[in-house]
């Protein structure tokens, strides 16, 4: 019976997968299972999910990350730069760093208006108005910059850290650091209706025990395959997934610690649980008209991503420890970077903007109105900016030297605008936040020191911030 389930051929994760079917958990089985690396004896645990106190007092409890796949343009939406206006079609006036991947040509004002919205006054892009309606409780950071100018380099900075190599994700390592708060669903949830061209390394939890990974949900229609079974009583069920853990357990005996196997096995008992809780949870239909008319599901342009917002309001609401939101597109479109307007800034970036406008003003407005905003951490951005240069005549290039993002709740300052890039839109000029200060601030938050949350591997310890990153005290409240 042991080498049914641990052997390496193909015939074995056929008659695995047909096995798991008697459970109702095909798809689930492997939930957990899928990078990772070896898990020291130390880390070992009956629970890996358990709930783990943090360093310090936490100011949130979990974290909804929107990322806008592409690199959304800083000065079409938070970054007004009226030098723009004055200087479009002039050359930049000082040379564009060697980190570049093509020489743009000239200025490109932005053709869109910004306006001062809330009583802070903070101007926003008209492109955003439901946001910017938010704006007393968004915290704007203008000055964010990062270390690379590509997609594949910069998406996995802003997600794990480290622009090459393998590393675990943000939301691995807040599971690794805090564990799940809700034991009957995955604690860390990746919504994508298509996948982004990085794909799962995104949300790998790389050498951290593989229990730590992301979840992903990308079939918004059946969000986790297979919850029902048919086949046979739960009772039964229960007895066969019992005789099952007893097999599992005796075969881990004879082996050294190995994070696989070991989440694939916890895999079955969350599965089991899971088809009690997760049908309720991924339920949208349960909630009121007006709640769905908020999320904006009730129409066509807004209906996809609202329907993600609201999966990510009622994960963190059943206390899932993270959840990622990525803006991509089930249309047939050569990439999934949605927000990377080469050309058709007039027109695809508008587009952009009306899909997920009223959503996450939804969501805000929803976590506010629950009180669930004050401890849920909420992350707006991509993976760089847009140059305020010209590329053809209706498009910008990637930029990481100044860009920005916004965060709200979750114990941040409301209502402020935090740094500043140059008249133009180029350099971060003052206050600089690089992705590391990000981490780290987002990590002090939900009560995990930085320097302190390190993982053993490869004979040195690893952080998600590497060896630098610095809390952006200023931020918070």
């Amino acid at each position: 019976m042991s080498s049914f389930f641990f052997d390496t051929s193909i015939n074995r994760r056929q008659a695995l997968r047909t096995f798991a079917n008697g459970f109702g958990m095909i798809g689930l089985a492997g939930l957990l299972a899928a990078e990772g690396g070896k898990a020291r004896a130390a880390d070992a645990t009956d629970n890996p999910l358990a709930v783990k106190p943090p360093h310090f007092e936490a100011k949130a409890k979990r974290i909804i990350f929107l990322f806008m796949s592409g690199g959304p343009s800083h000065v079409d939406l938070f970054d007004p730069k009226p030098r723009l206006a004055l200087d479009d079609g002039k050359p930049l006036p000082f040379d564009q760093p060697k980190l570049v991947r093509t020489k743009t040509t000239n200025l490109l004002k932005s053709p869109f208006k910004f306006s001062k919205y809330g009583q802070s006054g903070i101007e926003v892009s008209d492109l955003f108005p439901k946001v910017a309606s938010r704006i007393d409780d968004i915290c704007v950071i203008r000055s964010m910059v990062a270390d690379n100018i590509n997609h594949n380099g910069a998406c996995l900075q802003m997600n794990t850290g480290e622009q090459a190599f393998s590393r675990p994700s943000l939301g691995s390592w807040l599971l690794y650091g805090l564990g799940s708060e809700n034991q009957s669903l995955p604690g860390f949830i990746v919504i994508s209706p298509s996948q982004p061209a990085q794909g799962a390394p995104l949300w790998s939890s790389s050498f951290l025990p593989a229990a730590y990974q992301g979840t992903l949900v990308a079939d918004l229609a059946n969000p986790i395959a297979n919850l029902k079974n048919p086949q046979v009583s739960s009772t039964r069920q229960k007895d066969q997934l019992d005789t099952l853990q007893r097999l599992n357990e005796l075969h881990r005996k004879q082996r050294e610690e190995d994070s696989q196997l070991n989440a694939r096995i916890a895999s079955f008992e969350l599965a089991f649980r899971m088809q009690t809780e997760a049908p309720e949870a991924f339920d949208v239909e349960k909630e009121s008209p007006a709640t769905r008319q908020l999320y904006g599901l009730n129409e066509k342009t807004t209906e996809i991503f609202g329907k993600q917002c609201l999966l990510a309001r009622r994960l963190v609401e059943r206390g899932v420890r993270c959840v990622q939101v990525y803006h991509t597109t089930t249309a047939k479109r050569s990439s999934c970077q949605l927000w990377d307007q080469h050309g058709g800034l007039k027109t695809e970036l508008p587009a952009n903007c009306a899909a997920t406008d009223g959503p996450i003003a939804g969501l805000l407005t929803d976590l506010k109105a629950r009180g669930l905003l004050k401890d849920t951490l909420v992350l707006w951005g991509g993976e760089f900016g847009r140059t305020p240069t010209a590329e053809s005549s209706d498009g910008r290039e990637h930029h990481p030297f100044g860009f920005s993002m916004w965060l709200a709740g979750g114990g941040v300052k409301g209502g402020q605008v935090y740094g500043a890039t140059d008249d133009f839109g180029w350099h971060a000029v003052d206050k600089k936040v690089h992705v590391h200060d990000l981490h780290a601030t987002l990590l002090h938050q939900m009560g995990l020191d930085h320097e302190k949350l390190t993982y053993r591997h490869a004979g040195r310890d690893y952080r998600l911030t590497d060896v630098s990153g610095t809390v952006v005290q200023d931020i918070l409240a």
